[in-house]
């Protein structure tokens, strides 16, 4: 599998605090990577750093070959942690907007899983539960052939019941040469679908690699070892 993200001597100051120390990683294609870290580890930086919200930081990082940018933008399919939807628009209407918005949009298969989660297209958005924002969200972002998602705690606000069948959605939905870059707090719900795992502490990588091959040598479940590594 190729290298689709590329990080080099990545850092990131806040008045001349480092939030990202000198980060060095490569996410291949076909993966699913779990970024795991407490509050403040950097995690939400380094998303914003891949999505193009950032550009101001010490570096190199690519996505496909391609420096930070508009080129990069479009490759990437990001599902923030708070809606951004104006309470009086309904599903269709975010739906037409996402169409005209993204060249590689959908719509049939975002109504499908839209269908398939019971999500209603034409009730508005102010009078959605957050579990049902974050559904909707999830099946947009889903619903583009993207070659990154990035997704920042898609399933916390959806209840316990829903969490395998949220998960489920994504496995299913996203193009399998393509790389999911998921933050997560619920491990223990999550871990199952991760291919690698990336914990963040204080600004820098302090445990990366196989998932499979980390549970072997430490002989613990990734959400046991999170709570070893993090231990207040």
């Amino acid at each position: 599998m190729s290298n689709l993200v590329e990080i080099r001597d990545l850092t990131k100051r806040y008045r001349n605090k480092a939030v990202l120390s000198n980060i060095n990683l490569t996410l291949k294609s076909g993966h699913i990577v779990g970024l795991l870290g407490p509050n403040g580890s950097g995690k939400t930086t380094l998303i914003k750093i891949l999505t193009g919200a950032l550009r101001d930081f010490e570096g190199r990082v690519t996505i496909n070959g391609e420096k930070i940018g508009p080129s990069t933008k479009a490759l990437v399919s990001y599902l923030p942690d708070k809606s951004y939807f104006a309470s009086w628009m309904r599903p269709i209407d975010v739906i037409k907007l996402f169409k005209d918005f993204y060249n590689d949009f959908d719509e049939e298969k975002c109504i499908d899983m839209l269908n398939r989660l019971e999500l209603d297209e034409k009730v508005k958005i102010k009078t959605m539960s957050k579990g049902m924002i974050e559904k909707l969200q999830l099946c947009l972002v889903m619903s583009r052939n993207a070659m990154l998602y990035v997704l920042d705690e898609p399933i916390g606000g959806v209840d316990p019941a829903a969490r395998d069948f949220i998960l489920d959605t994504i496995l299913t939905n996203y193009n399998e040469n393509a790389t999911i870059f998921m933050s997560t707090h619920l491990i223990s719900d999550v871990e199952r679908i991760f291919d690698t795992v990336l914990f963040l502490k204080e600004g820098e990588v302090v445990l990366h690699g196989d998932i499979d091959d980390i549970r072997a040598r430490e002989d613990k479940s990734i959400d046991q070892l999170f709570r070893e590594v993090f231990k207040c």
